[in-house]
């Protein structure tokens, strides 16, 4: 609390020099990357909230905001507690957006200070529009933080490394060439990337920058001047540009792109995609940008028969060491061993470590134990830890990256005897992942038109969930990828074969028991017929759901075939790789209902 309000009287200090009467604040680096490097965690360094979504409003006056989403809000709250900061809800009725409490906040003629390289294009102009209506000025260079963040991380460091293409499933050089063939269809002549998990499929490359995220801190123009990844070069190894330059892409430093931007011939013509371009990138590039939908958003989300096929295998290997770590939670509650959140994650941490092709976790663990399964994003810590006991539910959401492909799955766990509200909490947050995992839809449906099939039961109850039931995932690359997702508001991308999605509903009631159930679906064909062609979804996760759980009473019988027959192919599919004691535990656990 002392070092937030310290730092925060060290930032209006810097905005009195300035001229600027309110500061933004965003969770933000120059790529528009969702997960940052510590040298860009400028907005957990000032308030404290660590939670990968939210916008710190400083005005010259206290008290500051935080805005943040549904997923963070019982976070924020304890997080920000005792801090001057208001924690200000998006998405709930009567809360404005920043742009919406500035304009009615700020007097005419006052300075709003942003960091250009943080914003993206669309979002700096939609910020400058609704300001210029109020007469209130956008400061862009407004940037203090090495003066306020002496010990500020660096830049990170860490070595590049090759994406083998036996993974990939295609070379870079055939990527490039592709990207190129698109922008010429827009009247662009070259192509110029920031977003980090774009520049790592595109050039077949990874490396540990963005911790859980393998991707590396750079940029990547392709143009008649030549292919160049502009990228710290302590972290190129002789290897590695062998390999880029065999791929025709040459390197340069980081810190180059700008001054290569404005030597580029003012006759260029560089598609640039406003959504992941920072505003201060395109700027520099004035007259020469072209604005499109990046050529390697789509490509990357329509993963190849290669990599389909290895996270089929990454899928099959994630199941075994999950098999492996419920049944070591099992055996440690059962001796009465204590047992924390911590070591839950723990756990899952070792035994996919133990198996082939793992890198690395693909985010930090979500071990939720009764009320803290409420916490849709909640990460245990020294401070909250809870100790398992045999009641209640516990909420388990992890990952992991292998070479070959990216898991993510959810189960809610029951601990002991299941009461009646667990039950039929779990049962009408299952019948809407079934009716997401069977549906079929036309060619060119996007992700909101689906979404209410895995929220009708729920509703029908008069009870929700405000996060999104369905996000992108990237091939050994984030965990969370568009252009896709299924969520209330209208994300226009279609469901494509070759995408993979999340399919995960929940029901959170604070201060009692949070429940989610998250499978990976890979969209497939499914018929032809004379009204077009149809879609649906292959379930690529293996692992049971917790069969004590269901309320079979509430169920149909197709909604119990579901089930079984989900639970049979996941035993089917993962006992060749167990010993007779796992085979035996899964039995159990795959029974039908």
């Amino acid at each position: 609390m002392n070092e937030t309000a310290s730092r925060l009287a060290a930032l209006r200090a810097e905005m009195k020099r300035a001229g600027v009467d309110a500061a933004i604040i965003p969770q933000a680096d120059p790529h528009m990357g969702e997960y940052l490097a510590s040298h860009w965690q400028v907005r957990r360094w000032l308030s404290g909230f660590n939670g990968s979504a939210g916008t710190l409003v400083v005005p010259a006056a206290a008290p500051a905001m935080l805005w943040t989403d549904s997923r963070y809000f019982l976070q924020a709250a304890r997080q920000l507690e005792g801090t001057e900061i208001v924690l200000m809800k998006e998405g709930i009725p009567g809360t404005p957006s920043i742009e919406e409490w500035l304009a009615a906040n700020l007097q005419s003629g006052a300075t709003v200070g942003v960091d250009a390289m943080l914003f993206s294009t669309g979002s700096l102009r939609s910020l400058r529009k609704a300001l210029k209506a109020r007469d209130i000025r956008l400061e862009t260079t407004f940037d203090p933080v090495d003066t306020l963040w002496p010990d500020r991380p660096a830049l990170p460091k860490c070595e590049v490394f090759v994406h083998d293409e036996k993974y990939a499933g295609r070379p870079a050089s055939a990527k490039i060439a592709d990207a190129l063939e698109a922008a010429r269809m827009h009247g662009a002549d070259a192509v110029f990337v920031s977003a980090l998990d774009q520049v790592a499929w595109l050039l077949n490359i990874r490396s540990r920058d963005v911790r859980y995220n393998p991707v590396v801190t750079s940029y990547v123009y392709l143009g008649p001047e030549g292919n160049v990844l502009f990228v710290d070069p302590d972290k190129i190894t002789p290897e590695v540009d062998a390999y880029l330059k065999a791929q025709g892409v040459d390197t340069r430093p980081y810190a180059a792109v700008r001054s290569f931007i404005f030597g580029l011939s003012t006759r260029r013509h560089v598609l640039l995609d406003p959504a992941s371009t920072a505003y201060g990138i395109l700027e520099a590039f004035g007259e020469r940008a072209v604005e499109a939908t990046s050529p390697i958003s789509m490509p990357k989300a329509c993963k190849n028969e290669v990599q389909i096929e290895g996270i089929r295998n990454a899928m099959r290997r994630d199941g075994v060491a999950l098999v492996h770590s419920l049944m070591e939670l099992e055996s440690r509650m059962a001796a009465g061993e204590t047992v924390t959140e911590l070591d839950v994650a723990e756990i899952l941490r070792r035994r996919r470590g133990e198996q082939p092709l793992f890198f690395d976790e693909s985010f930090g663990t979500i071990a939720g134990y009764g009320p803290h399964g409420a916490i849709v994003h909640y990460e245990a810590d020294e401070e909250t830890v809870a100790t398992l006991r045999p009641e209640g539910l516990l909420l388990i959401d992890s990952g992991a990256q292998y070479l070959d492909g990216t898991t993510d799955i959810t189960r809610t766990i029951c601990l002991g005897d299941p009461t009646q509200q667990e039950r039929s909490d779990f049962t009408l947050v299952m019948k809407g992942h079934i009716a997401l995992a069977r549906a079929v839809f036309p060619e060119g449906t996007c992700g909101t038109q689906l979404d209410a099939l895995a929220r009708q039961y729920l509703w029908q109850h008069g009870l929700s969930y405000l996060h999104g039931t369905g996000h992108g995932v990237g091939h050994f690359l984030n965990v969370h990828e568009g252009p896709q997702s299924v969520r209330l508001n209208y994300v226009p991308a279609p469901l494509t074969p070759g995408m993979i999605t999340s399919n995960e509903p929940g029901l959170y009631r604070a201060g009692i028991h949070g429940i989610r159930c998250e499978n990976l679906v890979l969209c497939v064909p499914a018929l032809d017929t004379e009204f077009g062609r149809f879609y649906k979804f292959e379930t690529l996760t293996l692992f049971p759901f917790d069969t004590r759980l269901f309320a079979t009473e509430m169920m149909t019988e197709s909604e119990l075939e579901w089930v079984n027959q989900y639970n049979a192919r996941v035993y089917d599919e993962l006992s060749p790789a167990l010993d007779p004691e796992a085979r035996e535990w899964l039995a159990a656990k795959t029974q039908a209902i």
